[in-house]
């Protein structure tokens, strides 16, 4: 077992102990939904706990209803600021089955969308608010307060998690015969974290686009970028979002027929060697050209902060709702993206504790190694909030699945950060192609070509990875692939197979190209069997 492990895991085995002798005089006898107030868990105060009849639910801080079937909503308190809700269906419709959902970008409030999504297909769910409440990303919660970083880093999850289960076995009269995890984004860090420090919670874990390499990706990832387009106060380098239909027409007529489709999809954007010189203005500056200060900018975007840090943004589907301008140009130079928004908060309040800290003092040579050995509660900020940790081998042992997604053409976290993961994963399970089959007996990471952060751009952004995951679990039929579609309207407009990696949705040549039927999962070109054939 990893050192690093041993902690944790030894406190995680004496919470669970304790969590089952305080139930264990009512377990065995379903309770109640509002006698759950009066349960008694270590280091938790349970602050609410009612009935709701089948019909609209408006969660706390939203607007929007959502029409749920009857349920048991149970709140509490981890100590120290630990929010959680278990949200329970009647006992005739429950599954049995438990399912934790992760958050976004730096937490703060429950999840309770994703919530409504589990609690819908009949699962016993919760979901946290990571230690700290905030509706947006300020940061500021951290500062000065190394204990909730912890909480917000992996503590939080794990603790929903002892606590969300135990509450349901107090209710049903017995705990879960199966758990999943289901995240995207900072759910997918979360849900990495999972499989890595506390292998035995979850059976089954779904990481979507995960910034599991938080450290390096707030560096490299939010504020490369960033500082590439913002770097001066003349702001010659600064792409503006007129100029990113343009960016993507070029992308798009020097690789789009790559993969033998032309379609407006990259199915692997690592084999464009788009050279954004071609879009150099000729003459006067236009929408539809760059200067050459911003096709410098437009490089570095691309090649990222350097091999060492984290890798850059590949090209494809720079336009969109989900595309450049949400996440790097904003609307313009004074109101920037997302990446602005969520690396600024991290830096001043995580690692510099200077809430006047300016991004254009970023040192990329002396930063990252501040940041990653940055002390939090006496422990490097890296081994706290990073999830990187390759050695699998104990969820494994454990019986469990994994199913990792990314998105091709993430403007956020760029998708080589999860093949790059997937691929040290491979290399602990052994060497080529024995590795890559050790790996995929248990793991399996499927690149989504055209899809944006989470959801949203030209590709195939809606599938069912849980449902894949529960047929491995429970039945031991391993995904061999996933059909995605891409609705507009409410129309299915296409749909493709997704390929566990290395794999890729290959155009057998005959047929509609917006049918998944027409594609066959290969390898270079060839049918590839480190699936088993599944």
């Amino acid at each position: 077992m990893d050192p690093r492990r041993v902690p944790v895991f030894f406190s995680a085995l004496l919470m669970t102990a304790f969590a089952g002798i305080a139930l264990s005089a009512r377990s065995a006898m379903p309770a109640t939904c509002e006698s759950l107030v009066n349960l008694t868990l270590p280091d938790t105060t349970i602050t609410l706990a009612e009935s709701h009849s089948a019909g609209p639910f408006t969660p706390p801080g939203s607007s929007t209803p959502q029409q749920l079937p009857a349920f048991c909503r149970v709140a509490g308190v981890v100590t120290p600021a630990v929010r959680f809700e278990v949200w329970l269906p009647s006992a005739s419709a429950w599954n049995g089955k438990f399912q934790g959902v992760g958050n976004g970008g730096l937490a703060g409030t429950i999840s309770y969308s994703a919530m409504g999504a589990a609690l819908k297909r009949n699962y016993a769910t919760a979901s946290t608010d990571t230690g700290h409440q905030v509706t947006n990303p300020d940061g500021l919660w951290a500062l000065g307060h190394p204990e909730l970083i912890v909480d917000f880093a992996y503590r939080a999850t794990h603790e929903m998690t002892v606590k969300g289960k135990a509450i349901t076995a107090a209710f049903y009269g017995s705990g879960p015969n199966r758990s999943y995890f289901v995240g995207c984004s900072k759910g997918g860090q979360q849900a990495l974290m999972e499989a890595q420090r506390f292998p035995d919670d979850y059976q089954g874990i779904v990481a979507g686009d995960p910034a599991n390499f938080w450290t390096h990706h707030y560096l490299g990832g939010h504020l490369w970028p960033a500082l590439a387009i913002l770097r001066d106060t003349t702001l010659a380098h600064y792409i503006g979002p007129a100029k990113l239909p343009a960016i993507q027409a070029a992308v798009s007529n020097q690789c789009d027929a790559l993969d033998g489709v032309v379609d407006g999809i990259l199915t692997d954007p690592r084999s464009c060697n788009f050279d954004p010189n071609v879009l150099l203005c000729q003459g006067a500056e236009t929408a539809s050209c760059l200067t050459a200060p911003q096709i410098e900018a437009l490089k570095a975007i691309y090649a990222g902060a350097g091999a060492n840090i984290y890798p850059g943004l590949l090209p494809g589907a720079e336009t969109g709702p989900g595309g450049w301008q949400a996440w790097l140009t904003g609307a313009d130079a004074a109101h920037p993206g997302g990446h602005l928004g969520l690396g600024i908060p991290f830096f001043k309040y995580f690692v510099f504790d200077n809430p006047n800290w300016d991004f254009h003092t970023l040192n990329f040579t002396t930063d990252v190694r501040f940041t990653d050995n940055k002390l939090v509660n006496g422990v490097p900020m890296a081994s706290v909030i990073n999830a990187v940790d390759p050695d699998l081998h104990p969820f494994r042992a454990n019986g469990g699945k994994l199913i990792h997604y990314h998105g091709f053409s993430d403007p956020d976290i760029t998708p080589i950060n999860s093949i790059n993961y997937y691929e040290s994963v491979t290399k602990v399970m052994g060497k080529g192609r024995h590795g890559l089959r050790q790996t995929q007996e248990f793991y399996r990471l499927f690149m989504v070509p055209g899809m944006q952060h989470c959801s949203g751009g030209p590709g195939t952004d809606r599938f069912d990875a849980l449902t894949a995951l529960e047929q491995w679990v429970e039945v031991g039929v391993a995904p061999g692939r996933i059909i995605a579609s891409h609705v507009e309207n409410g129309v299915t407009t296409m749909t493709r197979p997704l390929c566990p990696y290395p794999q890729q949705a290959t155009y057998e040549g005959e047929g509609d190209t917006n049918d998944a039927a027409n594609f066959a999962c290969t390898r270079h070109g060839q049918e590839d069997d480190a699936t088993g054939g599944d």
